[in-house]
Formats: structure tokens, C-alpha cells, sequence
């Protein structure tokens, strides 16, 4: 059995900003500003668009959540596993096979996989046993420092060794089931608007907790997109991770502000620093915003359509797509979604030049459907984030 040095749950308490505390001032207005600035987003958005924009977003946010681990595989890459298209470096193969198994769970998470709160016990498992179950080999064991011995990682089981992250010693490894049923239990049973002034606490305090042997930084993101998109039903059309990675340096100072112990009798009454908790919630809430701000910037209609309809007219002028292709791409940015029957009646031409039409937009991965008779809707691939929505990760260079 993993030791358990009988640490007091109290250790990791405030768990949350108090509702009396000083340092709810300010927040109030950050949560409202956030919580309809989320809602104008998805209501701007044809509801037929969403699933592409969100599996662009999941590339992106696999992208950034990885990149933060030291991980760098673009979402072209990235795009190309999720087709079977794997790079002959065992390297990269290995970090493009761990971006797919990122974003099976992320899937996962935004199609409503999840039936539980994400600060559950339970969904925290299944996050870490799904990303790691699907990971190469080669990735599923860590050195320890110490002895220099590989170290098997276990899908969904909680470390039996002692760790060191940064300098802040994990609890001890018997102890991880008590700390998290306290984890639980105060983070799960929260209404909306506590649980969104609560997700950063959430955040930092797992992995303060650092219950498996690797995987924490991944899956307490995941957690926290979980967290946004079931309280603020995002449509998963934003997450955290870009601005979180593009503030890396401040994110992980703050996180690791989180684990001082009290200054004084105006730090709050627990262990640990209210006041570095109030920072970083702050920093949290304020990064989701400019996230959501982002994302509204380069989905607005107007701009978005006249970005993807300059791409179309110069592919046609370059004759590497059929005139007419941007006749189904603006209907489909008016309407969301096309019938394939309606395709030759609108582009004025024969069953057998509509297909052709169909096929060759097909082939660059601007549209889709769910099968050959399915309606078609506009797709965002990876390979175009460039063009049609520019900075939402940077270039591929090679």
C-alpha cells in the first residue's frame, strides 16, 4: 500500500475565496463580463459550423496545453495523425500519436462524454485513463531522478511515489484519495457562478495535489475546459489553453505563488496564500476573457467570409479549384449547411460538373459531411488557420 504520512487535508485550505473575503472585490464584474461575452460568441455562430470550428479549436488547444509541457507539434501535424499521416521520425510520430490521444479526449469532453462534475474524482481518473491508454509506448513511463530507472505510468491510477514539482513537495502518496474527496467535495456541489469564481482555486489546487506520477498539467487543463464548457456552454468554440501558453512564464509563476503559506492575518485563514490564489484567479479569468475576445475578433461574419472568399478566388485563379467553388462556399457561410441536391441548381450546371465542384473542395478540406448522401458544411482545416484565421497558432515553418 502507498505510505500515507497522515498530512491534514487542511494543508491545502482557503480552497476557494471565501464570500467574505476582501479579495472577492473585483470579480464579481470579471465573471459577468465573461459569462455574456462566452453566450454573444455561441449565438453569433450558425449552429452547422460549430462542430469544424470546434475541432479546429481542439487542434489549437492540444497545440498549447502540449506546448506548455515542452511538447511542440503543430496543429497541421496534428491534423495529419487524425488522418493516418504519421511522420517517419519515431519522435514525432510518438508526439503526433500523443496530440491525437489528447484530442480523443477532448472530444470526448465536448461532445458530452463526461456526465459528471469535471472536479470529480471520478471524471479526473477518466481524463488521465483515457489521454494515457492511448499514448505511445514510449511515452507511457517516466526516469525517476533519482535512480535513473523508467517508471511505468498506469491510465487513471494514482501515483505511489512521492514527487517534487518545483519546490513544492506532493503530498504523500497515500494520501491522494483523502486529499481529493476533500478536492471533491468542495469544488462539486458549487452553482454556476461559484463554480466559474472557483475554477482557477480548482485548478491550482489539483495540481498542488499532483496525484499522478505525469500527465497533472494536461489533465487539470482538460478539467478546467470541462469546467468552462459545462458552466458557460461555450459550444467549445474558445479554451484557455492558448492564453495560458502565450503567458507561460506568468502562468506558472502565479501557480506557483498558489503554494506559499499565509503572510499574514490579511492573507486570508487557511495555510495557504489567499491573497496568491485572488492573483492568479484574476490572471484565470482575465486570460479566458481575451480568449473569448480573440475568437470573437476572427469569427466576426463579415470578416471571416471575406478572408475565406479572397482564399477562394485566388485557388481559382491559380486554376487549383473549379469556378464557381466559391458559390457553394458563400452559401454555406450564409446557411451552415447544404444539401447535396441543391448543389447543381445553385452553381447553374450539371449533376456530374457539381460533383466535380463537391470533389475538388473536398480534396482541400474546406468542406465535409457526415457521409456521401449527408449534407454538406463548411469544414476549417488546419492547413488554412493561416489564411482564414489568422493567429490562432503560429505558422508552420517546414
Amino acid at each position: 500500500m502507498p505510505e500515507d504520512r497522515a498530512e491534514s487535508t487542511g494543508l491545502m485550505e482557503p480552497m476557494r475565496i471565501a464570500e467574505s473575503s476582501r479579495f472577492r472585490a473585483g470579480l464579481a464584474d470579471l465573471l459577468l463580463e465573461l459569462a455574456q461575452k462566452s453566450a454573444g460568441l455561441r449565438r453569433s455562430l450558425p449552429s452547422a459550423i460549430l462542430p469544424s470550428l470546434s475541432g479546429l479549436v481542439r487542434s489549437m488547444n492540444c497545440y498549447y496545453s502540449n506546448l506548455i509541457e515542452g511538447h511542440d507539434t503543430h496543429p497541421i501535424d496534428i491534423e495529419r495523425a487524425l488522418k493516418n499521416d504519421y511522420s517517419q521520425d519515431p519522435r514525432k510520430r510518438n508526439l503526433q500519436l500523443e496530440s491525437a490521444a489528447h484530442i480523443a479526449v477532448q472530444k470526448w469532453l465536448d461532445e458530452g462524454g463526461l456526465k459528471t462534475a469535471p472536479t470529480s474524482v471520478a471524471a479526473i481518473r477518466e481524463i488521465h485513463r483515457r489521454f494515457y491508454e492511448a499514448v505511445p509506448g514510449d511515452l507511457k513511463s517516466i526516469e525517476d531522478p533519482n535512480t535513473n530507472e523508467r517508471v511505468p505510468i498506469i491510465p487513471g491510477e494514482f501515483r505511489h511515489r512521492d514527487v517534487i514539482v518545483g519546490r513544492h513537495i506532493g503530498v504523500s502518496p497515500g494520501a491522494i484519495p483523502r486529499f481529493l474527496e476533500r478536492f471533491e467535495t468542495v469544488f462539486g456541489e458549487l452553482g454556476s457562478s461559484e463554480t466559474l469564481l472557483a475554477a482557477a482555486a480548482a485548478h491550482h489546487r489539483l495540481v498542488w495535489i499532483h496525484p499522478f506520477l505525469d500527465g497533472n498539467g494536461r489533465v487539470v487543463r482538460l478539467m478546467s475546459h470541462a469546467t468552462m464548457l459545462q458552466t458557460l456552454d461555450t459550444g467549445a468554440v474558445w479554451s484557455i489553453a492558448r492564453g495560458l501558453a502565450r503567458n507561460v512564464n506568468e502562468y506558472k509563476t502565479l501557480l506557483a505563488n498558489c503554494d506559499m503559506h499565509r503572510r499574514n492575518d490579511l492573507d486570508g485563514r487557511g495555510t495557504l496564500s489567499e491573497e496568491a490564489l485572488f492573483d492568479f484567479t484574476q490572471f484565470f479569468l482575465k486570460t479566458c476573457l481575451d480568449q473569448v475576445s480573440f475568437m470573437e475578433h476572427l469569427v466576426q461574419p463579415d470578416r471571416l467570409r471575406a478572408r475565406i472568399l479572397v482564399w477562394v478566388e485566388e485557388e481559382i485563379r491559380m486554376d487549383t479549384l473549379p469556378s464557381k467553388s466559391g458559390d457553394i462556399v458563400e452559401a454555406l457561410l450564409y446557411r451552415g449547411e447544404l444539401p447535396r441536391g441543391d448543389v447543381a441548381e445553385l452553381v447553374a450546371v450539371g449533376e456530374r460538373q457539381s460533383r466535380r465542384i463537391v470533389a475538388a473542395l473536398s480534396e482541400k478540406g474546406v468542406v465535409a459531411s457526415e457521409s456521401s448522401r449527408a449534407p454538406l458544411r463548411l469544414a476549417f482545416p488546419a492547413s488554412l488557420a493561416s489564411r482564414w484565421m489568422p493567429g490562432l497558432f503560429p505558422d508552420k515553418i517546414g
